[in-house]
C-alpha cells in the first residue's frame, strides 16, 4: 500500500512557509506558525524552518521558530544540524541565535565544532566553545 498524494494545496501551502524561512520573512512565517504550522515542519530533505533560515542567514528568523519551540538540534536527512548549516556559511549572528536557543555544537556530522574546524573559521570555533557572550543592557 502507498501513501496516498498530498493535498496540493497543503503542498502549495508548505511550500510558501518554506519559502518564508529561506527569505527571512520572519513576521510572516511567525504568524503561520502561530496558527498551527508546526514550528518543526521538514521539507523532503528533512530540513526544517530552523535549518533553512539559518543556512540562509536570517538570525530573527531562527530565533522566532526557537521562541515557539523548534528544535534547535533536529538533524536533516544528510545528518547535519542547523548549527553546522550556519558555521558552513559564517553567520556568527546566526550562531549565537541557535546557541541561545540550546543548539548542541556536537550535534550532526560534521558537528558545528568540526565545521569551523574544517574551514579554519577561529572566530566561530571561539564563539562555539565559549557560547554567545551576554551584552550589557
Amino acid at each position: 500500500m502507498t501513501d496516498p498524494e498530498p493535498d496540493p494545496e497543503l503542498v502549495e501551502l508548505w511550500s510558501r512557509v518554506f519559502g518564508f524561512a529561506r527569505e527571512g520573512a520572519t513576521e510572516t512565517l511567525a504568524a503561520y506558525v502561530d496558527a498551527g504550522i508546526p514550528a518543526n515542519l521538514t521539507n523532503d530533505k528533512g530540513d526544517t524552518l530552523v535549518m533553512l533560515a539559518a543556512y540562509h542567514g536570517h538570525a530573527e528568523t531562527v530565533a522566532a521558530l526557537l521562541s515557539r519551540g523548534a528544535d534547535p538540534n533536529r538533524l536533516n536527512d544528510r545528518g547535519q544540524s542547523p548549527l553546522a548549516g550556519a558555521v558552513f556559511k559564517a553567520e556568527p549572528e546566526v550562531v549565537k541565535a541557535l546557541l541561545a536557543g540550546g543548539a548542541d555544537t556536537q550535534a550532526g556530522q560534521p558537528s558545528a565544532i568540526e565545521t569551523a574546524e574544517l574551514f579554519g573559521n577561529t572566530e566561530l570555533l571561539a564563539l562555539l566553545r565559549t557560547g554567545p557572550r551576554q551584552t550589557e543592557p
